[in-house]
């Protein structure tokens, strides 16, 4: 499978590049941003991806480190209540109940931002929960990759964890419940939208492990969505520009119950059929995510995250 790659070697350099899936990654040469490449047109950044498949390969990805594909002026955003399940959920723990109802079925979707890219983790970072909320849950969620124009150009897994008790005491918490430091987590690497053309049937299954077992398990269809994906773009895009590309997380369809928390000592493991698979660790204190802004001018203090 192929995928693009943002990396550090072992000089610390940041590069970008394509992983065949064989461990190799070849370079783009002169260009070391998602976000350059998410200026390019869908058919430019293709021909741009294909032609550097044909190239030598210079780094394999054991000797470096992957990092989050998000860089530059790119954001994440992420869309709620787009499954029948997320209705559900939000009814269930919040007081305000008839508001989800409404927006599940309304045409305008629930948008909002989620986090900038120096805030996201990657596969093998920790992800946190917020230690004034009660209830806590990875939601596993598809996300677009979006370019200048707002094409989906690729895919990739997204974890957006959630303070459920801090939103259902009042929907206005929102920010509070879903934008703090270790709520955003990324899969390293993206899936080109044209080798994955048709994403209405993918299966998207959650593990979360405790103490060396399993302590819940889901799993759901991207067919189980309620709107087209694809069409949530539009209404991020209308109104405000992203000259740099963003991703856009569509909204999740596995929502644990009300007895279950997320745990520091958890470990959160989201597969996405024909995208990857995203695992975090979790931990219970949002100051071990500190070293988030150290990473920023030095990539490598990753490495010793990364498990």
């Amino acid at each position: 499978m192929t995928r693009i790659v943002r990396f550090a070697d072992d000089s610390g350099t940041i590069r970008t590049g394509v992983a065949d899936g064989t461990g190799a990654i070849r370079t783009f040469d002169g260009t070391r941003r998602i976000a350059d490449l998410l200026r390019l047109s869908a058919g430019e950044l293709r021909s741009l991806v294909e032609s550097a498949a044909g190239t030598p390969a210079v780094f394999a990805e054991g000797d470096v480190v992957l990092l989050p594909p998000l860089d530059g002026m790119m954001e994440l955003w992420a869309a709620g209540v787009t499954y029948e399940r997320s209705r559900e959920a939000r009814v269930a723990e919040s007081t305000e109940q008839s508001i989800y109802e409404r927006v599940y079925e309304a045409e305008r979707p629930e948008l909002f931002f989620k986090a900038q890219p120096w805030r996201i983790v990657t596969d093998g970072e920790p992800i946190a929960v917020r230690d004034d909320s009660e209830l806590n849950v990875p939601e596993p969620e598809l996300g677009l990759v979006l370019n200048r124009q707002g094409e989906t150009v690729g895919y990739v897994v997204t974890d957006d964890v959630s303070s459920r008790s801090i939103e259902g005491e009042n929907p206005l918490y929102l920010p509070q419940a879903k934008i703090y430091g270790g709520s955003a987590a990324v899969s390293s690497g993206i899936v080109p939208a044209w080798e994955l053309e048709d994403v209405s049937a993918l299966r998207i299954t959650l593990t979360i492990s405790r103490d060396g077992a399993v302590a819940f398990e889901g799993e759901t269809s991207t067919a189980a969505f309620h709107r087209d994906p694809h069409g949530l773009a539009k209404y991020l895009w209308h109104a405000q520009p992203f000259p740099e590309g963003a991703v856009l997380a569509t909204g999740t369809g596995i929502v644990p119950s009300m007895d279950f928390t997320l745990k520091g000592g958890d470990t959160a493991r989201i597969e996405i059929e024909g995208v990857g698979v995203l695992s975090n660790p979790v931990v219970g204190d949002q100051a071990m995510l500190d070293w988030l802004v150290e990473a920023v001018d030095r990539p490598l203090v990753r490495r010793d995250r990364q498990g």
